[in-house]
């Protein structure tokens, strides 16, 4: 989380650097929250009905949940950076985005303590010390198109309010599933075959997350 922190605080930087240059009032930078975490965005209007915008956004939602019949302690880890194209219609402040995504958003899962583990189809339970710990980590693709909508209102050209609706398209889960157990250690086969059972179910069960929901409340400042 500090590696992400610092690497907001640089890019407000950079904006603010830009914004502070510019010779018109066509560049704003503000900060923004909402499902892919907290932001901040650069926006340059090159021309009155279009403008391009760039920005970050991080966070950590953590939760506690079953999936594929084994409690987790599970992390949203969000880390995105973007660029977009925004369409905006005259005398309205609704606009079209589209833009691509670089995407470093991961889902990290350790399991908790279970009184036994069934894993995959079989139907015979494990030991809590044959299975150990289950690790699981889902990625993404790393770049990833979005497509979406959004308003923007202003007050005396100077401050602003963004509001942004879209899909992030992540594509299919990479989903990596490992045990510490001791039969793993030995690499049993029978116990690595129900493992693999278990990942493929993992995976099946986080393909809801490949079209990922964009809403979004913004606050800027043109320079």
């Amino acid at each position: 989380m500090k590696f992400l922190r610092l690497k907001s605080v640089v890019l407000l930087g950079v904006l603010t650097i830009c914004g502070t240059a510019s010779a018109n009032d066509d560049f704003w930078v503000g900060i923004k929250a909402g499902t892919l975490g907290f932001g901040v965005e650069g926006s340059w209007q090159p021309i009155g009905w279009l403008d391009l915008r760039a920005g970050i956004n991080f966070y950590d939602y953590d939760d506690t949940g079953s999936q594929a019949g084994i409690n987790y302690d599970a992390t949203l880890a969000l880390d995105t950076y973007y660029l977009t194209g925004n369409l905006k219609f005259p005398a309205s402040p609704f606009r079209m985005t589209l833009g691509a995504f670089t995407n470093n958003n991961e889902v990290r899962m350790a399991s908790k303590a279970m009184p036994s583990y069934q894993l995959g189809s079989n139907s015979t339970p494990y030991l809590p010390a044959d299975v150990g710990t289950l690790t699981s980590v889902a990625s993404f693709d790393g770049v990833s198109p979005y497509i979406g909508g959004g308003f923007d209102f202003s007050i005396m050209n100077r401050l602003g309010l963004s509001l942004d609706f879209g899909v992030l398209w992540q594509g299919e889960p990479i989903v990596s599933l490992a045990s510490d157990g001791a039969l793993a250690l030995i690499s049993d086969p029978g116990f690595l075959a129900d493992l693999e059972a278990e990942r493929l179910q993992l995976e099946d069960e986080l393909k809801d997350l490949k079209a990922y929901p964009v809403v979004s409340i913004g606050f800027n400042f043109n320079f």
